[in-house]
């Protein structure tokens, strides 16, 4: 597998290099590759939170990133490590956990990923990704007396997140999804609502990243695939062709059978936050011409339907209208 760095360069074999990618002497750093790479990262991960950073000497962002990291994790004086890749040295880590661009950052804590983000950050954001990870393991019993890392537990810390979210609290949703990873990594209710904090800022790529740390048995949650609808729905808007609204009402008023306009529309509105109207133009198409484009309007609302969730209102109206218009 190609990998690719920032650009859309290719990586090709060099020979490290000295520098601020490198390693300094300190006992919370160290570099690692193939014949290391357990013991250093997934062993050493069961004691404290080991922050894992993949890059490699010909990429500038990661010779910005790397010096951030590693101040951070030696400010954490111990609390959390740090492990160094260069991926021009081992490519096979780097396919088996789908590195495609760097830097990446993966955070393991039980020899399991719990949270990441590609891409250099500024060191305000780096030192709450490496405090998050510092402060989060602490042991012991809530007021409601269940053992931090219990079932009982993570169901309360999620319903707690979903409130926050639900809120507008995006910091308080992340940070409690955050916990629950740290105490049950690849939890894919946690993994989505992560994601979803991240989506719901605007941080597309984090939020596609996080979404590979849920554990291969949790990959088909109903969570999980309503994140995934989600960015398919911002990759959709975002190929879209840019109109206004007006210019497309305009177009529809001239020809109501001009589906291409009626299929944009429908984008924008939902781009815009409007899902009860892309979803009723949406309809208006497959009710007009369902095979049109190879049922892309149909198509966009099963989409549609995956990331709202099977028990939303919305979804259970545009649902009884879709079954109306295709047994009619």
């Amino acid at each position: 597998m190609a990998l690719i760095g920032p650009g859309g360069r290719p990586v090709t074999s060099s020979p490290a290099q000295n520098g601020a990618t490198s390693a300094p002497s300190s006992p919370h750093i160290k570099d690692s590759g193939l014949a290391t790479f357990a013991a250093d990262v997934l062993e050493a991960s069961r004691e404290v939170p080991v922050i894992v950073d993949f890059w490699a000497p010909w990429c500038g962002p990661c010779k910005q990133l790397g010096p951030l990291l590693e101040k951070a994790v030696n400010e954490a004086q111990g609390a959390v490590k740090l492990v160094k890749v260069n991926i021009d040295e081992n490519q096979e880590i780097a396919q088996q956990l789908r590195i495609q661009s760097i830097p990446t950052v993966y955070a393991f804590k039980n020899g399991q990923p719990v949270d990441g983000f590609m891409g250099a950050l500024p060191e305000s954001q780096v030192k709450a990704f490496v405090s998050g990870l510092s402060q989060g393991g602490d042991q012991g019993s809530d007021q409601g007396g269940h053992e931090h890392g219990g079932p009982g537990h993570a169901e309360e810390v999620l319903a707690m997140a979903a409130e926050a979210f639900a809120a507008g609290d995006i910091g308080t949703a992340a940070q409690a999804y955050g916990h629950v990873l740290q105490d049950d990594p690849g939890n894919p209710k946690a993994v989505a609502g992560l994601a979803a904090c991240y989506l719901k800022s605007g941080d597309v790529e984090r939020a596609r990243t996080t979404l590979q740390l849920v554990r291969p048995d949790g990959a088909g949650d109903e969570a999980i695939r309503a994140v995934e609808a989600e960015l398919k729905l911002r990759e959709s808007a975002a190929q879209a062709p840019r109109g206004e609204a007006e210019v497309l009402r305009a177009k529809l008023a001239q020809d109501a059978n001009d589906h291409q306009a009626r299929y944009d529309l429908a984008l924008g509105l939902d781009a815009s936050g409007d899902r009860e109207g892309a979803l009723n133009e949406l309809l208006e198409i497959v009710r007009r011409d369902r095979k049109w484009n190879d049922e892309a309007a149909r198509k966009q609302v099963v989409t549609l339907f995956e990331a709202m969730g099977p028990t939303d209102p919305k979804t259970l109206d545009a649902r009884r209208k879709l079954s109306a218009i295709l047994f009619s």
